[in-house]
């Protein structure tokens, strides 16, 4: 059984893990998330832990990064360099940029690209219009959609906060119900201090994040892994399928 949440308002991929996401009409969902997605981030050398990755939630600039650019070389659409908050565009693979963030993190990184993507959770993020605005409802102020760092936001047709929990042990298809790019929703998204940083000045924000936690257990969203390649585009509807 299919039921149609809505459309798809908008699409993001973040190239570089925790820098700034690039928005498109359009683009490929792949076996391993959207097509240039999170394939590159920077590695702390003094962490042996499971998680050694740079993040916003430790460097908060590093949101202030912009990757430009578009490598001939790869089929995917993979940056070729980065804009500095300070506006100098360095070489994503340059010993300039990794001398910046490492000066900027006050410790020793390394750039890595992992073909499969360096993900979190899974491969794929989403969220509804409807979460958005319930949060905007409860902190009395308009609240950037760039801060919940999604690769797709839904513009359902319910309007209620949080409508993706029920989404959980379903299959969203993007497109038509039978053939479409689609997406088995594995988990809620847990929310991290990084809903509170604004993504054009990486200010931080505590009441986003409380009222994350207040409204909702703190998670806003949902993680899915591609079952169906194919591509998705702004204003394509978008379908719940439950067995």
């Amino acid at each position: 059984m299919e039921i149609e949440l809505g459309r798809i308002s908008a699409i993001f991929r973040y190239p570089v893990k925790s820098m700034a996401g690039q928005s498109g009409d359009d683009a490929r969902l792949g076996w391993h998330g959207l097509d240039g997605d999170r394939r590159f981030a920077f590695r702390r050398l003094a962490d042996a832990s499971g998680f050694p990755w740079l993040t916003a939630s430790r460097l908060p600039e590093l949101l202030l990064y912009q990757p430009v650019g578009r490598d001939a070389s790869t089929e995917e659409p993979l940056p070729t360099h980065v804009r500095t908050p300070e506006g100098v565009e360095l070489e994503l693979r340059g010993a300039a940029l990794r001398d910046d963030v490492s000066r900027r993190w006050g410790g020793d990184v390394e750039l890595l690209r992992l073909n499969h993507g360096i993900f979190d959770e899974a491969s794929l993020s989403v969220i509804g219009l409807g979460t958005i605005r319930g949060i905007e409802r409860e902190v009395g102020r308009p609240v950037d959609r760039r801060r919940f760092r999604p690769n797709v936001v839904v513009e359902t047709n319910d309007d209620a906060p949080f409508g993706e929990d029920e989404w959980v042990g379903g299959t969203l298809v993007f497109g038509a119900p039978r053939s479409g790019a689609a997406a088995s929703v594995t988990m809620r998204d847990e929310r991290c201090m990084m809903i509170n940083l604004n993504p054009d000045t990486a200010k931080q924000d505590p009441a986003l994040l409380k009222a994350v936690v207040r409204m909702n257990q703190n998670t806003a969203g949902v993680y899915g892994t591609v079952v169906r390649a194919g591509e998705i585009f702004v204003g394509q509807a978008v379908w719940l399928r439950r067995q």
